[in-house]
């Protein structure tokens, strides 16, 4: 015969307490009532019976579900930014909350389905995330849900969101070429229509002209950010007159194709020609020869910064919309030499 799974009473005779001091001692709640020993009783005496509580019944006491909704657009399919996925999981566990994905291809009516679809499972807020940094319309579906957008934001700062600092990581970067005495520093980058590519290359004009160069003769573009296009824009920069001594590119896709460029042309990385980059792709940046120097996106910690703050606001449903920038990290290896 099949034995019942234990319950709330088992526990509290086994920790040898009433019912209501082990149900606040398993919830966190009552306080400087329960003392640090009752409460570690309690805890090991459900660890002991493998009790575990009825989240049904909780719902209906504390008006939640202790479950997240992450509504991703292509996130779980790209693999570095798949990271936002870890950290926000961890944050929501750590916290006790359950954390419900659904991926979508960024197409409105399907991301419609995904956020109603949620909303029928009673989840007590949504994480909106996109798998790059750009500006975004909250899709009319959340309504009143508790919702902060991950890697993206709105237009008028509506809503509470992270992206990341994309200016001081190019600032970063930057920094790391002029301590090294570069002052020609070209730019490779992509033509797409991308928030991340406007604040980059804005950054990386205002660092130039400040040393009085023409921009514009340091500066090649390509129509896709991927390897072909950084050798391609690599090629045009590297066979001018007067060649840039250091190159920053929009990403480490680029730079791959930048080393290509420079190796065909007889240049050595860092010796004749440095090179620094963004995103610190995990299987590109530190396995080029040698490795690459480039600003981290902080995609874990975009993650766990969003659960939190959801969390947060499930407490305080009348706080502020933040718009917060998540730093992005210099991870330096052996790709800049001295001018």
């Amino acid at each position: 015969m099949a034995t019942r799974p234990p319950r709330l009473t088992d526990v509290a005779r086994a920790a040898g307490v009433s019912t209501a001091t082990a149900s606040m001692a398993l919830n966190g709640t009552g306080g400087n009532r329960i003392g640090s020993e009752t409460r570690d009783r309690v805890l090991a005496a459900a660890a002991e019976l493998g009790y575990r509580p009825n989240t049904v019944a909780r719902g209906l006491r504390t008006r939640r579900t202790h479950m997240l909704g992450f509504v991703g657009d292509n996130v779980a399919t790209t693999p570095f930014a798949g990271q936002m996925i870890r950290g926000a999981h961890d944050a929501a566990r750590e916290a006790g909350f359950l954390l419900l994905m659904v991926d979508t291809t960024g197409d409105p009516d399907e991301t419609g389905e995904a956020i109603a679809a949620l909303q029928e499972r009673q989840i007590d807020g949504i994480l909106l995330a996109t798998m790059y940094h750009q500006v975004i319309d909250v899709p009319a579906e959340i309504k009143s849900t508790p919702v902060v957008l991950l890697d993206s934001r709105t237009a008028d700062g509506s809503v509470t969101s992270v992206v990341p600092d994309e200016r001081g990581g190019a600032l970063g970067v930057l920094a790391e070429l002029a301590a090294a005495g570069h002052r020609r520093i070209g730019h490779v980058t992509t033509a797409e229509d991308v928030e991340a590519r406007h604040i980059r290359l804005t950054t990386w004009r205002e660092h130039v002209t400040a040393y009085g160069l023409d921009a514009d003769e340091l500066f090649a573009e390509s129509p896709e950010g991927r390897t072909h296009g950084g050798y391609d824009a690599a090629m045009r920069l590297l066979r001018r007159p007067e060649r840039p001594t250091a190159i920053f590119c929009f990403n480490d896709r680029m730079a791959m194709g930048v080393y290509r460029a420079a190796a065909e042309l007889g240049l050595s990385i860092p010796g004749d020609l440095s090179v620094v980059s963004y995103d610190d792709q995990e299987l590109i940046a530190p396995e080029l020869a040698p490795g690459l120097t480039s600003a981290a996106l902080p995609h874990y910690e975009m993650g766990s910064w969003a659960a939190k703050e959801l969390l947060r606001r499930l407490d305080e449903p009348d706080a502020e919309p933040v718009q917060h920038l998540m730093p992005c990290p210099i991870a330096r290896r052996d790709s800049v030499a001295p001018a």
